[in-house]
């Protein structure tokens, strides 16, 4: 049986122009479309060499913070010596390892041992998991209102929406301004249905931006009246009481998208016991890997309900392939004039830029082994900032 006897992980840096940073506490998840500026953003790479000659590999697209990549080098380790096999066993171990902290350094790794194996079985990760479907049908989900840029006003977001329709997409998603006032944002949904009438479906992310649960009661009822497709972490609880968004589901008939910022199978199964959401988040990046995303999608199917896969990227299309109860691929962020800032790492046509999507309003699933993209990993390596190796 083959074992993993050396493990790479590489920071790197790269730039992305059209973007800047906009609120008290400027972020990267405050970034928003403002021309003439310039952001950099740090990703990293995980390599897993295996003795049988074959590595299993992953580069970060959201959850690459310095954060996140301390908790994966702590983990790194434990997989030295281990069958490339062993994901479940990992899994178990890495959930307590990481029982004090956000659990979000374990995802890349998991991932990574997923195309290791999708490699050594000569299919793509999507087959292993059991394919449902090959084209993701997928919505524009926005950067945040800005002041100085792009998404300046309800008319400016309308504007996007009609273009992005242009493209091929048939749905959308609001992420408002960094401030949470409610009347503007509240406004912003309506102008949006009124902009688009019944040709997208359209839904609603303040991001945990409003500041109380009036304020958040007060945007869903304009989500009700427009008739959004759902309404996600409206305000500053910043996503994770249950009872509150219990209180809020009572009060409202726009479907309530929740548990992004709840980590792991069982606080969200919690959290839909409780009646805090319609809708369950997974992302095999913040939750576990591939093997914790799909045990929470298959944990919403037991429960009759939807999970929606949360952001973009290689896992995230194979997970999405393999779910039944998913609608939507996130192709996230975007605005006008501006790129998604994820790394430009492809060498093999791989793309989560805004143009990408087919005249159908759909993703491709990517083919070949493992996650069956191509790194390019001369890229990486001239935009390195630090470089671990670990060997057994």
């Amino acid at each position: 049986m083959d074992t993993i006897d050396r493990i790479e992980l590489r920071t790197f840096t790269f730039e992305v122009d059209g973007l800047g940073l906009e609120g008290d506490a400027a972020s990267t998840y405050n970034m928003v479309c403002r021309p003439g500026d310039r952001i950099t953003v740090e990703r990293y790479a995980v390599l897993l060499h295996s003795t049988g000659g074959l590595t299993g590999e992953y580069v970060t697209h959201w959850v690459g913070t310095r954060s996140a990549f301390e908790q994966t080098r702590t983990l790194a380790p434990l997989l030295l010596g281990r069958s490339t096999r062993d994901r479940e066993w990992l899994f178990d171990e890495f959930k307590r390892e990481l029982r004090q902290y956000d659990h979000m350094g374990h995802g890349a790794l998991d991932i990574a041992l997923w195309d290791l194996l999708g490699k050594e079985c000569g299919c793509s990760v999507s087959h292993l998991l059991g394919r449902y479907r090959q084209r993701l049908p997928a919505y524009a989900s926005t950067y945040h209102g800005d002041h100085s840029g792009r998404l300046n006003s309800p008319d400016a977001f309308a504007e996007f929406a009609e273009a992005c329709y242009q493209l091929g997409y048939r749905a959308f998603k609001l992420h408002g301004w960094h401030e949470g006032e409610a009347r503007r944002e509240a406004e912003n949904v309506l102008n949006l249905r009124r902009a688009m009438g019944d040709r997208m479906e359209l839904m609603l992310d303040p991001a945990c931006q409003l500041r109380t649960f009036a304020d958040a009661l007060y945007v869903g009822r304009a989500c009700d009246e427009a008739d959004y497709l759902w309404y996600e972490d409206p305000f500053r609880d910043s996503g994770v009481s249950a009872f509150a968004h219990k209180r809020l589901r009572e009060k409202l008939k726009t479907p309530l998208l929740m548990t992004e910022h709840v980590r792991g199978i069982e606080p969200k199964a919690d959290f839909l016991i409780a009646g805090g959401t319609d809708i369950l988040r997974a992302d095999p990046e913040y939750d576990l890997g591939i093997t914790g995303a799909m045990k929470i999608g298959h944990l919403a199917e037991s429960f009759g309900v939807d999970v929606e896969i949360h952001a973009c990227g290689p896992a995230h299309r194979h997970c999405m392939a393999a779910l039944r109860n998913t609608r939507y691929y996130e192709v996230a962020l975007v605005g006008p004039g501006a790129a998604n800032a994820v790394p430009p790492v492809y060498s093999c046509g791989y793309s989560d830029q805004l143009d990408a999507v087919g005249a159908d309003g759909a993703f491709p699933v990517p083919e070949g082994p493992g996650l069956g993209v191509t790194y390019d990993w001369d890229f990486i390596k001239q935009h390195q900032t630090s470089e671990t190796i670990l060997s057994a």
